[in-house]
């Protein structure tokens, strides 16, 4: 029951962050799970490592589900057009993720974190991750899929 509150507090408060970053948007943006899933779906056949459905991407935040069928890159979003926080809610699947530490850049490698925080993750958790935080999905237990909440994000100019 309390991570149930947790999960609906956090969204509540991204949801108030986002209608406040931008009040001249459109009264509610509506997409089914058969929609979302639908785009997924065409998407990983592109791209099966990684596939995106967007919900919603303005100029203050950036919404979409994402799936992931193996290991990323560790990333921090601290500049650019992705910079911003960001919360990762498990929709399915699992997967080992890293947050905090430093981003190590070897030659040639993907892009890994020292030091971090390793924590398995699972359907109904909930990640909040600041604006410039490394983080890292280190390893996929077969795919993971979640939806995204970027806010504070980079105006468009």
């Amino acid at each position: 029951m309390l991570k149930r509150l947790a999960v609906l507090f956090t969204l509540s408060a991204a949801a108030g962050a986002l209608l406040a970053a931008d009040e001249s948007s459109l009264p509610a943006v509506y997409k089914s799970a058969a929609e979302l899933m639908a785009t997924l779906a065409r998407n990983a056949q592109a791209k099966s490592d990684q596939a995106t459905s967007p919900i919603a991407n303005e100029d203050h935040y950036r919404i979409n589900i994402v799936r992931r069928g193996s290991a990323g890159t560790a990333m921090a979003h601290a500049t650019g057009p992705a910079k911003g926080s960001e919360v990762h809610y498990i929709i399915d699947g699992a997967a080992t993720v890293v947050t905090g530490g430093t981003l190590v850049r070897p030659a040639g490698a993907p892009t890994t974190i020292e030091g971090g925080e390793s924590r398995r993750v699972s359907k109904g958790d909930v990640i909040v991750i600041p604006a410039g935080t490394p983080h890292w999905y280190k390893n996929v237990e077969g795919s993971v899929t979640y939806l995204e909440v970027r806010f504070d994000v980079e105006l468009k100019k």
